[in-house]
């Protein structure tokens, strides 16, 4: 990784999660302790690199589904570092014109997506946490690039699963949902343990020392992160279930039941 998009603040000792996320989808952007950190998660759970890879696949299914039924703003809540098909990219493709805010809430995702993206007009990037959603829905950058009286499609793609239960996701969740035109939407992915629940501490106590905190779910402790949507066919499904391009599935990844879930619900007037 360049150490110019690191900053000063840093420590390289600290495995950095969105680092980690890069090295399961083999990229470079990534440091000896984020390698060291990743491979001992591998250890518990061998697969994640197939679940990443079918969660980057699934931003896409769901932004050009998305784009295709009208919507035109993107507001992606715990974007990442840059790699390949992007929001703006795959909405772009879909819905020229279309405007995007990535929001993250680590100084080097940050660094690393304005420098790629400075160039980019219709695209902004922004510091906030989702721990902290008003913050988001009142930063001037947001306000002044996504029109809040229009639909706005806001992801949350694996991102919850790093909010503890102390934080109240499904609250944080709602107020977001709330503050949302009539015709907007939510996209939510999310790793359930439902599968190897015995592994989820060892994976949880590697995260404790990383820069974002693993919260291990299962099923029925996601299903209220969609409440109040109108969710879209197929409804919360495996990753690889939600309106696949491809109907075969590698038997493999269909005998992991439950492992990453994920849903994309409408939001409804409630007048």
């Amino acid at each position: 990784m360049d150490p110019r998009v690191l900053g000063s603040g840093f420590d390289p000792t600290v495995p950095n999660a969105a680092r980690m996320y890069d090295y399961f989808l083999g990229g470079k952007d990534n440091l000896p302790a984020d390698r060291a950190a990743a491979e001992q998660v591998l250890r518990y759970v061998p697969e994640i690199p197939i679940g990443i890879r079918e969660n980057r696949e699934f931003l896409v299914r769901a932004v050009r589904f998305l784009a295709e039924r009208g919507i035109r703003q993107f507001l992606d809540i715990g974007a990442g570092l840059p790699t390949q098909r992007n929001v703006h990219e795959v909405a772009g493709e879909h819905a020229p014109g279309a405007r995007t805010v990535y929001v993250d809430n680590d100084s080097q995702v940050l660094a690393h997506a304005r420098a790629l993206l400075q160039d980019t007009p219709l695209v902004q990037v922004v510091e906030g946490d989702l721990r902290r959603p008003q913050d988001i829905l009142n930063h001037r950058e947001v306000r002044e690039h996504l029109d809040f009286s229009q639909p706005i499609a806001v992801l949350l793609l694996a991102i919850v699963h790093f909010i503890p239960d102390s934080n109240d996701p499904a609250g944080i969740i709602a107020h977001i949902r709330e503050a949302l035109a009539p015709g907007s939407y939510l996209a939510i992915s999310h790793v359930a343990a439902d599968a190897r629940p015995e592994v989820a501490p060892g994976v949880e106590k590697v995260y404790q020392n990383a820069s974002a905190q693993f919260a291990a779910r299962m099923t029925d402790e996601i299903v209220p992160f969609f409440e109040g949507l109108d969710l879209v066919e197929p409804g919360m499904v495996n990753l690889h279930d939600w309106r696949p391009d491809n109907p075969f599935i590698d038997p493999s990844i269909e005998r992991r039941k439950a492992y990453f879930l994920c849903g994309v619900g409408r939001v409804v007037s409630v007048s």
